[in-house]
């Protein structure tokens, strides 16, 4: 086998390869000679088939195998020879010409094609012992553990039904049936039976709970609503409603009592335990939001830290798909370009910019990992599927089917536990300080559009 370089462009490669019709017809023969005593032919007793008529037989088959073979060992033989890292599946270029094809088929002509691909950049990882990143800590309100145990305690309030005639007012929980409509037309979505709604507790659209207050059991009211320019539903946002209301039942809400009883509803031993438990919810929340920012902030770092050249196929898939994604969000919502105060190349070149930083910084963690050995054993894969499947109660069979069935989905999967435990042994050699901030700054949502 003979492989020429042909190009050598940034990162881009090209090779001639050319596989001698004797070195094929060595392999056919070899390759005959395996299944010789395996095939069953009528007229011919078990390893008697003449070598020829297999030839006249299988000859094209086996020879089609044996090009995927040589094309195998020629990409690994390139990759090994000038140590290189694919970036990217290469591309075949074989001769047009049918009648060169035939005779490569036939073991007669050589083999000659081109192989092209992109490659990964070298570059040199370095140490992290003067990377700088601060740990964002926040304290916990008392007032924000107190609101969870009311809310989890208004989540298992009882309500008992008013006397006849009672209006209702705000924390009643009423039933009520209901049809939307926008002009004359009901709309999908909009018509239920049965439905609670508790008064004042900001579950239906603005404006919607209030006009129910002082309707009794039996009443039918008209209540009139505008759907907020935000909303989930683009064909509703903005728009006038009407919805004719009948009302069920009125019902007052039990006293709420948060003591040790409240807490051995939920099997613990008494409400100080319960708060306990509440405060490390909580807190479990504040450390992945610190977490998250820690980890952007470390990212950050790292995108200022290294610079080389990216395969440009790689950016382009990148870009191709977060592009994708935009578009079917802004089809979602409704809006253009110039509804968001910008422009499709402007946006364009956002959208690149974000492209090229996340495959930098792929290759980087990729790079690290490998270095540092990073692995995700089997079980942490297991674990993270039992967590997604924990999401879909009475699916979980289905989920876990899915997974194994799908190495792609399973790399879905394996990629972000590989990622968090790179980013983790890069924090543990840079120097990490903590700095105090208050709830609000730890949950500021970010609104840069990086990675």
């Amino acid at each position: 086998m003979q492989t020429t370089e042909t190009l050598s462009d940034g990162l881009k490669r090209e090779y001639q390869v050319v596989l001698a019709a004797a070195e094929l017809a060595q392999k056919l023969d070899a390759q005959l000679a395996e299944i010789k005593d395996k095939v069953r032919i009528n007229g011919f007793r078990p390893g008697k088939v003449p070598v020829g008529h297999l030839k006249r037989l299988y000859g094209k088959s086996i020879m089609g195998d044996v090009v995927q073979q040589a094309i195998g060992e020629a990409q690994d033989k390139i990759l090994s020879e000038n140590k290189l890292r694919l970036a990217g599946q290469p591309r075949l270029d074989f001769p047009e010409d049918q009648a060169e094809m035939e005779k490569v088929l036939e073991a007669t002509g050589d083999l000659a094609f081109k192989l092209a691909f992109e490659v990964l950049p070298n570059f040199e990882v370095g140490s992290f012992e003067d990377v700088e990143l601060e740990r964002l800590v926040a304290e916990i309100p008392e007032e924000d553990v107190e609101k969870q145990l009311k809310d989890l305690a208004e989540r298992s309030r009882s309500y008992t039904a008013r006397e006849e005639g009672a209006a209702a007012s705000s924390g009643d929980k009423l039933k009520i049936d209901f049809v939307g409509r926008i002009g004359d037309e009901a709309f999908e979505g909009g018509t239920a039976e049965g439905v609670d709604l508790v008064l004042g507790s900001g579950s239906f659209i603005p404006g919607f709970e209030a006009q129910l207050e002082g309707a009794k059991a039996g009443d039918e009211r008209k209540v009139t609503v505008t759907f907020p320019e935000n909303y989930q539903a683009a064909h509703l946002a903005g728009k006038e409603a009407t919805f004719d209301v009948k009302v069920q039942s009125v019902s007052a809400p039990d006293e709420l009592a948060l003591d040790d009883d409240f807490a051995k509803k939920y099997a613990f031993e008494n409400l100080e335990k319960l708060r306990e438990a509440v405060k490390a919810r909580i807190q479990a929340d504040y450390d992945r939001a610190s977490g998250e920012k820690l980890k952007r902030a470390l990212l950050d770092a790292l995108d200022k830290r290294y610079s080389f050249e990216l395969p440009p196929d790689m950016v382009e898939r990148e870009f191709s798909a977060i592009w994708e994604q935009a578009l079917g969000e802004q089809a979602a919502s409704g809006k253009t370009f110039e509804d968001e105060g910008t422009t499709e190349e402007a946006q364009r070149a956002e959208y690149r910019r974000i492209a090229e930083r996340r495959v930098r910084l792929g290759l980087v963690v990729a790079e690290v990992g490998e270095k540092a050995g990073v692995k995700v054993a089997d079980d942490e894969v297991t674990r993270a599927i039992v967590e997604r499947a924990r999401q879909f109660p009475g699916q979980e069979k289905v989920l876990w089917d899915y997974y194994q069935k799908n190495p792609q989905a399973l790399a879905e999967i394996r990629a972000p536990i590989y990622e968090q435990k790179v980013v983790d042994h890069i924090v543990s050699q840079a120097k990490v300080a903590d700095k105090a901030v208050s709830k609000d700054e730890l949950f500021k949502v970010e609104e840069e559009k990086t990675a």
